[in-house]
């Protein structure tokens, strides 16, 4: 199953196709990211929901590679204003894992491993918004991108989709990760060129 963002309605010719103001094309993937790169091993991986009560759910590799998973064709879009047209991916819907996650939060901060937090309004994960990916372009998912797991969460600018991500933590308020308490937007919706706050 394909699933496309905002801006596809059939194929156009590249020039003609929307990206959102400010960012231009590209065909390269390029790496940015804080810290070195973090050694995640699938054989130890884990992936934790913990809700506002404390309760947790936890997928390991194997639990994960059981879920049902979708090929995803999305547009993405770097802070840094560059945005790369038709990538391909593969992951199982963030919907997947709240199948029987009970919650009354409307809010979720990424965790990965290595440090790095995002927020995220709840909404913005579900309802085919977002994945947990292991591939990229038909290959498992490098480290430089997030390998062996991020969060892709197309509608928003990439550094919303958490790269190495190992917990989603809901919480009634809105607490800003670590790049939105270093001066990016709370949100980072690319149309409204929503950089910083």
């Amino acid at each position: 199953m394909a699933v496309f963002t905002r801006g596809f309605g059939g194929r156009r010719p590249d020039s003609e196709r929307p990206v959102p103001p400010g960012q231009y094309l590209t065909d390269d993937f390029p790496v940015l990211s804080i810290g070195p790169t973090p050694n995640v091993d699938t054989s130890t991986w884990q992936l934790t929901i913990r809700t506002e009560e404390g309760a947790e759910h936890r997928w390991d590799w194997a639990a994960l590679q059981a879920l049902p998973a979708e090929d995803v064709t999305v547009d993405i879009h770097c802070v840094t204003r560059w945005s790369k047209q038709d990538t391909h991916w593969r992951g199982v819907p963030v919907d997947a894992f709240f199948a029987d996650v009970e919650t009354a939060a409307e809010y979720v901060v990424a965790h990965s491993f290595g440090g790095y937090t995002t927020n995220l309004p709840l909404d913005d994960l579900l309802d085919g918004r977002a994945w947990v990916v292991t591939e990229y372009e038909g290959e498992p998912l490098e480290p430089l991108h997030g390998g062996p797991v991020r969060l892709l969460v197309p509608h928003l600018y990439l550094w919303k989709s958490a790269k190495w991500l190992r917990a989603l933590t809901l919480h009634l308020d809105d607490e800003p990760g670590f790049w939105e308490q270093n001066g990016y937007h709370l949100y980072g919706d690319p149309w409204s060129e929503q950089r910083y706050g």
